[in-house]
């Protein structure tokens, strides 16, 4: 390795195509679905940077764990603590209750660079409750810092005990790394994807390339053909990849060994020279702020409008991100990064204080829960229908990490004589017909399993276990002679359930379990809502705009799911009933958002209890 580092343009340049697709995937950007791979460009970087340093200096005797830390906070902590500071503010003016509760948590979480650990708790990475969380990005950050803590110890014992096989240690705990990725990358439970042990060998990726002698310019055609590779297997995942590719691990081969390829190759090459472009160097210069800033405006823009950017408003929060970005660099990153203006003492004892007021405030307002004391009472009801689910929501439905689990038995202390078997929308709708039952004395079996429809041969990639489960349950119905009536429940507005072979799959599952003797209840499709409908009607609520909320219209759910209902007739000529949610659900053109002044849903396609009772209310079954 060489004496010493020089600064690099086109690595800026690079920092260019790690942030911007990471910032067209979260603003939803058509196209770039597979964004997200950014992150581990970044992380790639950062590896070769950092290891960089650390090894010139552990070479030449100089180097210091406490210089180090010094450069780790003047990078990280000034614009950090200002956008958590930020969040604090602007999550306790805009949440509602629910959504609030966890914003001073995750901020603890953030100071101690362990959001990747509650977060990885807390939700998946790409929807749901994410949406709502501004301080997701963190993760990231969390996993570098964590790294960074035993990192450099790492190297100054290579140095001291085994010099000569540095690289090949660093080798081998990438490979230990990369191993753990694949085995668990078909996870869904977000550990290849949010914690250390998975995402090390990215950073070390970056380290072994460090570690080797540092890249000459080179115009010579293999440079030139190696540093076009490079960048194309950057840009490539990022059109190609989506929500349901299996991430990370061997599809993170491609960005990672893209961006060694870059770093190693692109010097005096055309891309070096196109990655060294001023507006692109421009970009990666303020791509650390930009990072920091852009998903907390996007989340923020999105939960006051209650609907996805699209259009201008993408356009405004977009441009907003560049501008907070630069002012972020320009009057905080740059400031404190410069040691003259700033003593050692001074950045240490300047990012102490100012975790320290951050971690005050958020302790104390954790014992204010959601803090709903902000809102009317009126507001807050509504807003309190996300809590208005199953008590069984938790213990009883399925899961990919969690596997199959004991049967749920809801209603009366006695043997049940009906099933319900689908995904997560049979949740509510399961406990509310234990509820029917229990009346009369009788019990239902909850089998639910999220994302996985109760239909046999249905396959998705991101849970390869719902096959196998949908196997199971059938087998288990099947023997359960006692089992009367199985109800199948799914998200059928779903576009990821109106594929071909469909209804195919659908009509075998009907016919085998009428064949065993059961009778078979399908319940329709619920109508999806564009809006987290708890907080649209507490938004409502609070301008004074409740009478006028209207759901989704009729026109557009008979769009999205006339490929199911339009079998209804085919089926119940199969005596199979149907339960028609639209029973309770149609109001005119539109579809209910409240039944009883409460929210119908607990968020934009999950009934409610209240919604799930209306339902099973209007059944026209004993």
């Amino acid at each position: 390795m060489s004496s010493a580092t020089a600064y690099r343009r086109d690595i800026d340049g690079l920092r260019a195509f790690a942030i911007l697709p990471v910032l067209a995937f979260h603003a939803k950007l058509p196209g770039f679905s597979g964004g997200f791979v950014g992150v581990d460009v970044f992380f790639v970087i950062s590896g070769f940077l950092i290891t960089a340093i650390i090894a010139r200096e552990i070479d030449a005797g100089q180097f210091s764990l406490l210089r180090f830390y010094e450069r780790r906070a003047r990078r990280i902590l000034p614009a950090l603590l200002v956008m958590i500071a930020a969040v604090l503010v602007l999550a306790a003016w805009l949440y509602l209750p629910a959504d609030f509760a966890a914003v001073p948590r995750s901020a603890l979480m953030t100071l101690g660079f362990l959001a990747n650990v509650w977060f990885f708790t807390q939700t998946g990475y790409f929807g749901g409750p994410a949406d709502a969380m501004p301080l997701l990005h963190c993760w990231s950050l969390a996993v570098e810092e964590q790294f960074y803590v035993a990192f450099p110890a790492v190297l100054w014992l290579c140095a001291k005990f085994a010099p000569r096989q540095r690289l090949t240690i660093i080798a081998v705990l990438a490979l230990a790394s990369f191993a753990l990725a694949v085995s668990k990358q078909a996870d869904t439970d977000g550990f290849a994807f949010y914690l250390l042990p998975a995402r090390a060998w990215e950073l070390l990726a970056g380290s072994m390339l460090a570690l080797l002698a540092q890249p000459q310019p080179d115009s010579r055609p293999l440079p030139q053909s190696l540093a076009l590779v490079g960048l194309a297997l950057i840009v490539w995942p990022v059109f190609a990849y989506g929500r349901t590719t299996v991430f990370p691990g061997v599809t993170a081969l491609a960005p990672v060994l893209g961006t060694v390829m870059l770093i190693r190759f692109a010097p005096g090459t055309v891309v070096g020279r196109m990655l060294s472009l001023p507006l692109l160097v421009g970009v990666g210069l303020i791509s650390y702020s930009l990072y920091l800033w852009h998903w907390p405006l996007i989340v923020f823009a999105e939960y006051v409008s209650n609907a996805p950017l699209v259009g201008a408003r993408q356009a405004v929060v977009i441009a907003a991100s560049f501008v907070l970005a630069w002012a972020s660099w320009r009057y905080i990153e740059r400031p404190f990064r410069n040691a003259q203006r700033f003593s050692r003492r001074r950045i240490f004892t300047l990012s102490a204080v100012g975790m320290g007021v951050i971690a005050a405030t958020a302790v104390a307002v954790l014992p204010l829960g959601g803090w709903p004391a902000r809102f009317p009472a009126q507001v807050t009801r509504m807003a309190e229908a996300v809590n208005d689910i199953s008590p069984k929501r938790g213990a009883c439905i399925l899961d990919s990490a969690g596997g199959d689990r004991p049967d749920c038995v809801l209603g009366a202390a006695t043997s049940p004589t009906a099933a319900l078997w689908g995904d997560s929308h049979g949740v509510e709708l399961a406990f509310a017909l234990g509820e029917k039952l229990e009346r009369s004395g009788g019990a239902i079996v909850q089998r639910t399993r999220a994302s996985c429809p109760p239909v046999v041969g249905y396959t998705v990639a991101s849970d390869p276990g719902c096959g196998q489960s949908n196997a199971n349950t059938l087998q288990h119905l099947l023997a359960s002679h006692n089992i009367k009536r199985v109800y199948l429940v799914a998200f059928w507005a779903s576009p990821a359930y109106r594929q071909p072979g469909m209804i195919r799959m659908i009509d075998d599952t009907i016919s085998r379990l009428q064949a065993a003797g059961k009778q078979v209840v399908l319940i329709g499709p619920v109508p999806r809502q564009p809006f987290d409908v708890p907080r649209h009607l507490a938004h409502a609520t609070a301008r004074g705009t409740l009478a006028s909320a209207r759901g989704t219209t009729l026109a557009k759910y008979r769009d999205e799911t006339s490929w199911l209902t339009s079998q209804y007739p085919r089926w119940t000529s199969r005596n199979v009933a149907i339960i028609d949610p639209l029973a309770a659900l149609g109001n005119g053109d539109h579809s209910r958002l409240s039944i009883g002044g409460k929210p119908a849903y607990f968020d934009s396609h999950h009934l409610s209890l209240t919604g799930a009772r209306a339902v099973i209310a209007s059944a026209r079954i004993d």
